[in-house]
């Protein structure tokens, strides 16, 4: 299902309705949306579209760091929703605070998540340990939860194949809904580009997480066939939320999000051959079975190198790849815009494993100055201005400061 054009919007708006940096909401509506149109076709634009957290993987992980930037910058009280900035209707915008959106510019509001499913599986286990409602165990390491145990570790075929996945009627009710609402508000009522989260985790990681890594990496080679059955398991279960997920939120987003690790730091968890066999026909009939209830731009996002298969990605409908990695091995920015630049749009790339945790304000200026000379040179299109991952603790908030003003020339 197409998105419908943004028709009438005058007439869908209130005449008093507030304006952005002083321009009226129609300019506004023409800024935001037609310089991310502009981005995609590779097309000159007064700047490069600027995110902070649109994305998962382009946000602010500590609230500590949030509120603390909101401080720096001077707004009091606690974090800010749409109602405070004026917008209409008064929903409440609860993945990040406005005011510090609207500081920075930022081009980009998110909606929607990973839909949430009640199975009996999900447990307490303590308060460093829990289980979701896959039954994957996870441990909390004092700021992230990481993998502990998923359900089918090292399982067989007839496990795998005896494993149920979580069912439509176990979805929480009410929240999809709520999220297309909140999708339509923010497309009608905001000038800016509005991003969908994708509602489902990726094939490769939640094989991994189910079964763990080594031993899906291991039946890669000795058993084909046993991956293909655990693929062929998550398509469908993907296939199904991505349906109910969509039909609610897809006609009012303009870009959709994905996330799947292909890579470390030094080289893709297994050849390309291998990802072409494994992954691509799942990866490929996802994205064609998401078009069919949305014309949202696709993006996805994987950590570590995977220079090699961009083309891959490409062919199989990704417009957007988050992020350049810039320390990890073969993803030096100017390399990949050169090979590839034509042909995709690149998100984020300001290091953040040495760069932003400097805290040095010359180090950061620069580097984003570079970047920006690099990836959109003359602003000319097809780059979208972001951290290269998540902001952690070890970034001060004047860095995030700093970082920004540079990206809209005021560093």
């Amino acid at each position: 299902m197409a998105n419908e054009e943004d028709e009438e919007k005058a007439g869908r708006r209130d005449a008093g309705a507030p304006s952005v940096r002083g321009m009226s909401i129609e300019e506004g509506y023409s800024l935001y949306r037609e310089r991310f149109a502009c981005t995609l076709a590779h097309q000159p634009v007064d700047r490069c579209p600027i995110d902070l957290g649109g994305t998962p993987q382009s946000t602010i992980e500590d609230p500590e760091t949030e509120a603390s930037l909101a401080a720096v910058l001077g707004f009091a009280g606690g974090r800010a929703g749409e109602e405070e900035s004026g917008w209409k209707p008064l929903l409440r915008y609860e993945k990040f605070d406005w005011r510090i959106l609207e500081r920075f510019d930022v081009d980009f509001r998110r909606v929607g998540n990973i839909v949430p499913f009640k199975t009996g599986r999900e447990g307490h286990i303590s308060e460093t340990e829990h289980t979701d409602f896959f039954g994957i165990r996870t441990r909390f390491s004092g700021q992230h939860w990481s993998l502990a145990e998923g359900p089918l570790q090292h399982a067989g075929k007839e496990e795998v194949a005896a494993y149920e996945f979580p069912a439509l009627d176990q979805m929480e009710p009410g929240v999809v809904e709520q999220w297309g609402e909140q999708a339509r508000a923010l497309r009608e009522n905001t000038p800016y580009v509005i991003v969908g989260e994708h509602p489902v985790f990726g094939v490769l990681e939640l094989a991994c997480w189910l079964c763990g890594y080594d031993h899906v990496m291991l039946m890669m080679a000795a058993d084909p066939e046993w991956v293909h059955l655990l693929f062929g398991k998550i398509l469908a279960f993907q296939k199904q939320v991505i349906a109910e997920y969509y039909q609610r939120l897809g006609r009012w987003i303009h870009l959709t999000t994905s996330g799947d690790d292909f890579g470390t730091q030094h080289g893709l968890f297994m050849s390309p051959e291998m990802f072409r066999e494994f992954v691509v026909p799942y990866m490929r009939e996802r994205i064609a079975f998401t078009a069919q209830f949305s014309d949202a731009v696709y993006m996805h996002h994987s950590c570590g190198t995977v220079f090699d298969i961009v083309p891959d990605l490409i062919s199989m409908g990704v417009r957007i790849l988050n992020p350049i990695q810039p320390k990890a091995q073969g993803m030096d920015p100017q390399r990949l815009k050169h090979t590839y630049g034509s042909d995709i749009v690149f998100h984020g790339g300001l290091d953040t494993q040495e760069v932003l945790p400097s805290n040095c304000r010359t180090t950061i200026t620069g580097a984003v100055e570079e970047l920006l000379r690099v990836m959109d040179p003359g602003a000319g299109g097809g780059y979208i201005f972001a951290p290269a991952h998540n902001l952690q603790r070890d970034v001060s908030p004047e860095s995030i400061v700093w970082m920004y003003d540079a990206a809209a020339g005021r560093g």
